[in-house]
């Protein structure tokens, strides 16, 4: 059983957004063992950043569905797989912004195999500041990528590696292309 540190990032704008960042590692990497699971204990913390321009306005009380990626240059107690979208939600509460994790996909790649891990998560962001909520900068809160900030757990999080097709037919071409390989050596001798 492989036991992997994670770390989570939500920001979601839309299904086809979140299905787009989701998709693009899946298409350029095989997926791991089936066996895997992927584990961060209670407050556990991770570096994450958004994957988008993140604003809200003055009078916006709250964002729904967003985006967040890991960061690795943040000092964290763990590391997510590069490949993952944590979902959360960014509720305004006078000067800063507090972000609420609640879903993560990853997608961990290693050689020619990867797994999926999909589940609920509980989470809260930290600012560098150590305090709950990202500081906003004026009356509009606006948050770029590329900007790390803490990830903290608010209960462990286990998730087994998924089923995956992707895997299966990729092991199955492989195997084949191995039969013809070998087949082919022994129609030359």
């Amino acid at each position: 059983m492989l036991m992997r540190p994670s770390t989570l990032q939500p920001t979601l704008k839309s299904s086809a957004t979140w299905f787009s960042v989701l998709m693009a590692p899946l298409m350029a990497s095989p997926l791991l063992a089936a066996d895997a699971t992927l584990v961060l204990p209670d407050r556990a913390t991770v570096g994450v950043e958004f994957t988008e321009n993140v604003i809200i306005a003055e009078g916006e009380d709250r964002k729904d569905n967003i985006l967040l990626r890991p960061n690795h240059d943040v000092e964290a107690s763990h590391q997510l797989p590069e490949y993952c979208v944590i979902i959360g939600d960014a509720m305004r509460s006078g000067d800063r912004v507090r972000i609420t994790a609640h879903d993560v996909t990853c997608i961990e790649a290693e050689d020619a195999d990867s797994a999926i891990f999909s589940d609920e998560m509980d989470g809260g962001v930290y600012d560098t500041d150590g305090q709950y909520g990202l500081a906003c900068e004026d009356s509009t809160c606006t948050f770029l990528p590329n900007e790390g900030f803490m990830l903290t757990l608010n209960e462990t999080l286990e998730i087994d590696a998924q089923d995956n097709p992707s895997a299966e037919i990729n092991a199955q071409r492989r195997q084949e292309g191995q039969e013809e390989s070998e087949e082919g050596q022994t129609d030359e001798e």
